[in-house]
């Protein structure tokens, strides 16, 4: 009778620990998720921003079209990319052009001048720096969860119920490079 006891309250035990470390590896998915969804607002501002800031640098900058039409593809494929990983690379892709864009505003006086262009410049900066910061909490959220998963027993756990790493949201070797202007 002892033992019976003693073996269904170590079976109880475990499902708990089991159950607890299960709860946690949700709750930290879940937080991946909503870090993710942060950064996806200010992107998706930044997206909407942007066709103001090309027909405001337009009728400055009739010569840059390259660099327009650049800016508009990147949003184009930014704006339709699908999961986490495709929206990295093409918002990563937009940050460059539009890093491009604002070099060669620099040459363009009466452009920089302009109230409207310089209001959307700092709006854009500033959505700019709460994609930093949105980048910066997502990244730790993902570091606790990928922590989490690989721990023992939280490994053991986390691949009985299939739960998989999330991916660190990086900068690419193009974001790394100072964009160059030729005048």
């Amino acid at each position: 009778m002892y033992i019976v006891i003693a073996i269904v309250v170590i079976i109880v035990i475990i499902a708990w620990f089991v159950i607890g470390i299960y709860n946690k590896l949700v709750a930290l998915r879940e937080r991946v998720k909503n870090a993710w969804a942060q950064i996806d607002v200010q992107l998706k501002m930044r997206i909407d921003l942007i066709p103001n800031v090309v027909e405001t640098v337009k009728g400055y900058a009739k010569h840059e079209s390259e660099t327009l039409e650049n800016v508009i593809k990147a949003r184009n494929f930014a704006s339709g990319a699908t999961g986490i990983g495709e929206s990295m690379d093409a918002n990563n892709q937009l940050t460059g052009a539009l890093k491009t864009l604002f070099a060669v505003s620099e040459a363009y006086p009466d452009l920089k001048a302009n109230q409207n262009f310089l209001s959307l410049q700092t709006e854009l900066s500033n959505i700019e720096n709460k994609i930093s910061l949105a980048r910066a909490i997502y990244n730790d959220v993902v570091m606790k969860y990928n922590t989490q998963l690989q721990v023992f027993p939280a490994n053991i756990i986390g691949g009985m119920f299939n739960f998989e790493a999330a991916t660190l949201f990086e900068a690419t070797e193009a974001e790394r490079i100072v964009p160059t202007v030729k005048f």
